[in-house]
């Protein structure tokens, strides 16, 4: 595992994630392309207009999803808040230029909903698709981009996404504390330790 300091200094060039990227493709090559995937979650495939990007996350990167998902997870079950958890759902356009899949996705509160509400993405690998575009004609209200050890959330707002200092689809939650559980040894340390705070224990580093 990582240390926070190792994140920080990672270098992103693609030397870990194996990527595939495809120009000159149709809306039906890429279709036929999820139909021999199938239902698994790699590799995850992404469409924009006649380029396929063909993505198979590595162990670190399947770790880091798997890990900030987990935390969003103890967050909502200490804050009450229903949700949904999607994975890497396969999100398609009306007009056919556009289609990805976020490394984990959610629905929150009560009712269904035809779109995430927030798509994380883990970028542990430099020069891939803008992803970020993708979204943006797909209606996903919010995406976070996890890169060198920081979340960045960005919002739609006016059909387009902007920075933003805080997640608007989880009001209150502390990102910059969620991520400093990301380099514990193991998922259920780093469950354990994020649900201690939020019950009201001191972080380890305050003690």
């Amino acid at each position: 595992m990582y240390t926070q300091a190792q994140y920080e200094q990672h270098d992103d060039r693609p030397i870990e994630d194996h990527i595939v990227c495809l120009s000159g493709v149709s809306w039906e090559d890429y279709e036929r392309l999820l139909a021999m995937r199938g239902d698994c979650s790699a590799p995850r495939i992404a469409y924009l207009e006649g380029v396929v990007e063909i993505m198979s996350p590595s162990r670190t990167h399947e770790s880091l999803k798997s890990m900030i998902g987990r935390l969003v997870e103890v967050y909502c079950l200490e804050r009450d808040i229903p949700f949904n958890t999607l994975g890497s759902w396969t999100l398609q356009s009306a007009d056919r230029s556009r289609g990805a899949e976020p490394d984990e996705c959610y629905v929150f509160g009560a009712q269904d909903a035809s779109r995430p509400h927030l798509a994380i993405e883990i970028l542990w690998t430099s020069g891939r698709i803008d992803k970020l575009d993708i979204y943006r004609k797909l209606g996903v209200a919010e995406v976070w981009y996890w890169r060198k050890g920081h979340i960045q959330p960005y919002g739609l707002h006016d059909d387009r996404y902007v920075p933003l200092v805080a997640s608007e689809a989880l009001p209150g939650l502390d990102l910059d504390l969620l991520t400093s559980f990301l380099d514990r040894p193991t998922t259920y340390e780093a469950i354990r330790a994020y649900r201690e705070v939020l019950r009201g224990a001191p972080p380890p580093d305050a003690q």
